[in-house]
């Protein structure tokens, strides 16, 4: 495949990220999880989360598009999923650093980085607490913002969820807003474990979809 074509699945046709589109996708995903709880209470400023959040997010996706799988609703973007196995949601430091860990430190400053990394460790320990075979993590979902409501996380989800039920494979997701719950519900994921970030009062909930 060519730099920079796009790679249609068979999963209901969604459109499968390479490293080319890591930006654009990366972009998406600023805007939709701008007011996001937990992003918010880490950069607190809204200008400069605007301006540092999707340094953060193109590392993310990098990542992803490198040891996970990464899709967009069509090639215009409308939605991001972003998945990984799970033998690997632990992001190590030399491939943090290959997906541009270093980026983040610099645009975000160390105290920043390291927090979003403290925050991250609390997520994993639980995670791994809670569900040790293989299965699929829902790492970011994300909509354009003003096109939410449209149908396009449900296109994004319930794609995969069709693949990991043929597969016979949970999905694991931490859910950082209270309103998407009746959204991931619906897909079938339940609640397994409420837990509060610490010093921030901003509620993660660990849920499930199992097989």
């Amino acid at each position: 495949m060519l730099s920079g074509e796009f790679m249609i699945t068979d999963i209901n046709n969604l459109v499968r990220l390479e490293k080319s589109q890591v930006r654009a996708a990366s972009e998406v995903l600023s805007r939709a999880f701008h007011d996001d709880p937990l992003f918010s209470s880490s950069i607190p400023d809204p200008l400069q989360r605007k301006k540092k959040l999707h340094f953060l997010l193109e590392t993310i996706v990098h990542y992803s598009v490198s040891y996970g799988e990464v899709y967009a609703t069509s090639p215009n973007f409308e939605g991001i999923a972003v998945w990984l196995p799970s033998d690997r949601v632990d992001m190590t430091l030399w491939r943090g650093i290959k997906s541009g860990g270093v980026s983040v430190i610099i645009n975000l400053g160390v105290r920043s980085t390291f927090r979003q990394l403290s925050v991250s460790d609390l997520m994993c320990s639980i995670h791994k607490r809670h569900i040790a075979s293989p299965h699929w993590y829902l790492y970011l979902l994300g909509v354009e913002p003003v096109l939410q409501g449209k149908g396009y996380a449900s296109k994004l989800v319930k794609a995969m969820l069709d693949r990991t039920d043929r597969e016979g494979l949970a999905c694991y997701l931490d859910n950082t807003n209270e309103k998407n719950l009746p959204m991931y519900q619906s897909y079938g994921f339940r609640v397994i474990e409420e837990y509060e970030i610490p010093r921030t009062g901003v509620k993660i909930w660990a849920m499930l979809k199992e097989v």
